[in-house]
C-alpha cells in the first residue's frame, strides 16, 4: 500500500513574520534540491485541529450529527462536523475530541475510532487534521452543557440522514472540508462495515512545524 513518509529539507533560516491569535505566519529558507540555492517559503504555522462526525441510528438508517456555523472569511453559513483546535496543553487528540463533542453539540459517545487523518492544505499551512467516528451516541443534560459564545452561540445541531449527507455533498450544498472527507469516509468505512477503522490512539503523520 502507498504511503505519504515523514522527510525534512534542510532549513538555512527560520523567521516568525506575524502572530495571530489562532495561527501564525513563518518564513523558511529551505534547500529543496541539493546543490541548488534555498527558495524562500512562507507557510501559516498552525496548532492543528480535530473533527468528530457522531453517527446514529434513526428510523431509516444512519444519521450524522450536523452543526451550522457562520464562518466570515467566506461570508457564508456552513453545515460543519463538530470540530476544533488542539490549542489545550497536554490533551490529547481524542481527548480535544471528546471535549469539542461536548462543547459544540451537547453530545458524548462511548465508542471512538479514527477515521481519517489529512493536512488542510500541505502547500501553504502546517495544519494537520484527524477525524474521529464516535458512535453510541447520547446527548448531555441540561445542566452539564457547554456555554457557547461569540459565532458559536449560533450554532444549531441537525441529525441528518447519512445517504442525505452524501447527496448533498454531491450536489454542491456542503463545502465545509472536514464535513466533506468526514462523511465521505464515514459512508466508505460503513461500506466496507467498519474495517477501515482505526484505533482511536493510531500514530498521526503531523508536521513537526506546528504550531
Amino acid at each position: 500500500m502507498i504511503a505519504d513518509r515523514r522527510e525534512s529539507k534542510p532549513v538555512t533560516s527560520h523567521e516568525r513574520v506575524w502572530e495571530g491569535a489562532v495561527f501564525d505566519m513563518d518564513e523558511d529558507r529551505v534547500v529543496v534540491v541539493e546543490g541548488q540555492e534555498p527558495v524562500v517559503r512562507h507557510y501559516v504555522a498552525h496548532t492543528g485541529a480535530v473533527a468528530i462526525v457522531a453517527l446514529r441510528e434513526g428510523d431509516g438508517g444512519p444519521q450524522v450529527a450536523l452543526v451550522d456555523q457562520y464562518r466570515h472569511p467566506v461570508q457564508a453559513t456552513l453545515w460543519e462536523i463538530p470540530a476544533g483546535l488542539l490549542d489545550v496543553e497536554g490533551e490529547s487528540p481524542l481527548e480535544a475530541a471528546k471535549r469539542e463533542l461536548w462543547e459544540e453539540a451537547d453530545l458524548v459517545a462511548e465508542r471512538w475510532d479514527v477515521l481519517v487523518d489529512y493536512f488542510t492544505s500541505p502547500g501553504g499551512s502546517t495544519e494537520g487534521l484527524r477525524i474521529f467516528l464516535a458512535r453510541d451516541v447520547s446527548e448531555v443534560p441540561e445542566g452539564e452543557r457547554y456555554a457557547r459564545d461569540d459565532e458559536e452561540a449560533l450554532m444549531s445541531l441537525r441529525w441528518v440522514s447519512l445517504d442525505e449527507a452524501v447527496s448533498a455533498i454531491h450536489a454542491g450544498k456542503i463545502h465545509n472540508p472536514s464535513a466533506v472527507v468526514g462523511i465521505l469516509a464515514t459512508a466508505s468505512a460503513r461500506a466496507q462495515n467498519w474495517a477501515p477503522l482505526r484505533d482511536a490512539e493510531a500514530p498521526w503523520l503531523r508536521s513537526p512545524f506546528s504550531r
